[in-house]
Order: structure tokens, then C-alpha cells, then sequence
């Protein structure tokens, strides 16, 4: 396994890092543990986890994933691991996390961070996360900004003044942003620097085949500010496994189970663009699923791919192709699919 280090932090993260939104949904306490012991056999030190999952998000589920993770964590080596969760903001309802996530101000971060931590039954996390904006930015398949939408919310140097003291108080060693945009990114960077406050180590956003729209502003970003890319969906939901092409409903399948849930999926050139990466998976003698993760591992600005599993074949098929290594002629016919197929999936 190959180790990254996360930015301007002293964390060095594996390549791949575990993803867990299905445990406490699709996946049971007994497969969660199941999962995280291959995936630490494997060398991976690195899991996320977030506050509101699993997913899809509900009240009677809420919580379960990082409780399911904190089973396991209390019988582990705890200095041995590194744990990212996500403090839910505002913006997308969710009543039942504390009542409705308010502004990210130092109340809020109390209240959320207390909680991830019992469930996850440590004294602190080596990275905790905004999961989105607390300001109003589009998200999850929408794409357009639009001002009307703003919303009342704490400014960035507010947040950043109340995550210090969680920083000092040792209950959080640094600080990530997730699904940010190049503007957001840049103005935490600037206020830290300026402030003499907590500096941000990664940004977690979606990139894949089918969205590769991490390049466009952030990319730079990251050359520039050293704040290296955590990708998640790297298999677009599934997609980019080949699971679903010709209208094929795999039984247990995410999207079969909760068709709404990959709605940023469903359009037009999504399918063509993966029945294409399939192919040449194909002729590349690989399997779509081992293409897929192995050009988000080959990018420059990653420092680890989040990948998840509903089941062990899976888990394993997607760890265990850590060393695939793709041919320049194979990134040449990604890059000729992709101005074919730009981005479909955003």
C-alpha cells in the first residue's frame, strides 16, 4: 500500500481509504467489521466516516455508521488509524441531526463533534470535515450558482475561530473541507494564513470518469496551496463498474434499492460514456471497476480514494486492484472518451 501525505498536516494517509455511508443501511454491524479488519490486513489506516450517515439519510438511522465504526475502533490501536467524520451543515433539511444543523459557529461544533465522538468511542479525530458548505453553494448534481439562494449563515472566519479551539483542546487534529468550490477553498486558506488559524489539510469532493470537473479550478488550487484531493464516488455510484449498463438492476444494488438517491446520474450521456470506459477496460485486459479506481489513484492532486462496498467481493476486488498502473496509451483512450463524453455525470 502506498501512503500520501495529507497536505501541510503530519498525516500520512493510504492511497485508498474506506468508505462506509452503507453501514447501518445496506450493510450490518458484523459486515462493517468484516470490512474494516480486511481492509486494515490490506494497510489501509485511513476510514470516513460522517455524522449523518448511513445513506440515505433518516432519523432511525442516523448515527449508526460511526457507532458500527466505534465498536470496532475501541478494541483497535487507536494511534495505528486515522479517522475523518464530517460535521452535517445547513442547507438540506435533516431535522433529526440536532434538531436541524444550525450555522457551523462554535456551539454547533460542540454539539456535533461530542456526539461523533461518543458514537465513535475515541477521545478525537484526525480530521473532521465540513461535509458541504455552510453558505448556500449547488450541489449533488445541481450545477448553477444561484445568489437568490443564499442563506443566513457564520462567516468562514467565525467557523475557523471556533474550530481552533477544538484544534487546542486536542479533540480534532485538523480540519477538511468537502464538496467546496475553488472561491470557498481559496478564502479559508486566506483568512487561516491571515489569522494565525487552523489551516485546511484536504478537500473531499466527488471525481471520477464521470466527473472529472475537479480539474477545472481546484486542481490548481491544490498545485498552489498544497491541499490535496480525497476523491469520493470514484465509481460514480456504481456506474462505472458496468453494473447497471442495458438496463441491468442488480438486486442489491444501491441504485436499485433507492432509485432517487443517484439522481445526478441519471442523464443523457452517462450510460454511452460508461459502456465506452467499459470497453476499454476491456481491451485493456482490466476490469471497469479496476480502470475506474486506477486513474483517480493516478492523479497527481489525490491523495486517497474513497472507496465503499456493500459486499466483500467487492471491497475486495477494489482494494486488491491497489496495484493496477495504467499505460499511457490507456490514459490517452480515457482522456479521447472524455472529450467525447465531457463530464456527464455534473
Amino acid at each position: 500500500m502506498k501512503y500520501n501525505k495529507l497536505g501541510s498536516s503530519d498525516l500520512s494517509v493510504s492511497e485508498i481509504c474506506l468508505g462506509t455511508m452503507t453501514w447501518g443501511e445496506q450493510n450490518s454491524e458484523n459486515d462493517a467489521h468484516r470490512q474494516l479488519d480486511y481492509a486494515v490486513s490490506r494497510g489501509i489506516n485511513f476510514i470516513d466516516v460522517a455524522e449523518m450517515y448511513p445513506v440515505p439519510p433518516k432519523a432511525e438511522t442516523q448515527g449508526r455508521t460511526e457507532a458500527y465504526l466505534g465498536s470496532w475502533l475501541k478494541k483497535q490501536t487507536r494511534d495505528k488509524l486515522l479517522v475523518a467524520t464530517k460535521i452535517t451543515a445547513q442547507g438540506r433539511g435533516f431535522g433529526w441531526v440536532r434538531g436541524g444543523p444550525g450555522p457551523i459557529g462554535r456551539k454547533t461544533i460542540q454539539e456535533a463533534l461530542d456526539g461523533s465522538l461518543k458514537r465513535l468511542q475515541t477521545d478525537y479525530v484526525d480530521l473532521y470535515q465540513i461535509h458541504w458548505p455552510d453558505r448556500y453553494l449547488p450541489l449533488f448534481g445541481n450545477t448553477f450558482y444561484d445568489p437568490k439562494q443564499e442563506r443566513a449563515t457564520a462567516s468562514i472566519e467565525e467557523q475557523l475561530e471556533a474550530f481552533a479551539g477544538f484544534v487546542k483542546a486536542g479533540k480534532v487534529r485538523y480540519l477538511g473541507l468537502s464538496n467546496e468550490s475553488p472561491w470557498g477553498m481559496l478564502e479559508f486558506m486566506r483568512i487561516a494564513r491571515d489569522k494565525g488559524l487552523p489551516m485546511v489539510a484536504s478537500i473531499q469532493n466527488a471525481y471520477s470518469l464521470l466527473n472529472r470537473s475537479f480539474e477545472m479550478g481546484l486542481s490548481e488550487v491544490t498545485r498552489r496551496e498544497g491541499v490535496p484531493l480525497l476523491a469520493y464516488s470514484p465509481l460514480g455510484f456504481g456506474h462505472l463498474s458496468a453494473k447497471y449498463l442495458n438496463g441491468v438492476k442488480p438486486a442489491r444494488a444501491r441504485l436499485t434499492k433507492y432509485p432517487p438517491f443517484g439522481q445526478r446520474y441519471d442523464k443523457p450521456n452517462v450510460m454511452p460514456a460508461v459502456a465506452a470506459y467499459a470497453e476499454l477496460a476491456r481491451t485493456a485486459r482490466l476490469s471497469a471497476a479496476s480502470l475506474a479506481l486506477a486513474f483517480v489513484r493516478s492523479r497527481w492532486f489525490c491523495a486517497s480514494t474513497i472507496i465503499g462496498a456493500t459486499t466483500m467481493e467487492q471491497l475486495k476486488e477494489d482494494i486488491d486492484g491497489e496495484g493496477v498502473t495504467l499505460q499511457e496509451g490507456v490514459l490517452a483512450e480515457i482522456d479521447a472518451i472524455h472529450l467525447r463524453y465531457p463530464n456527464p455525470a455534473i
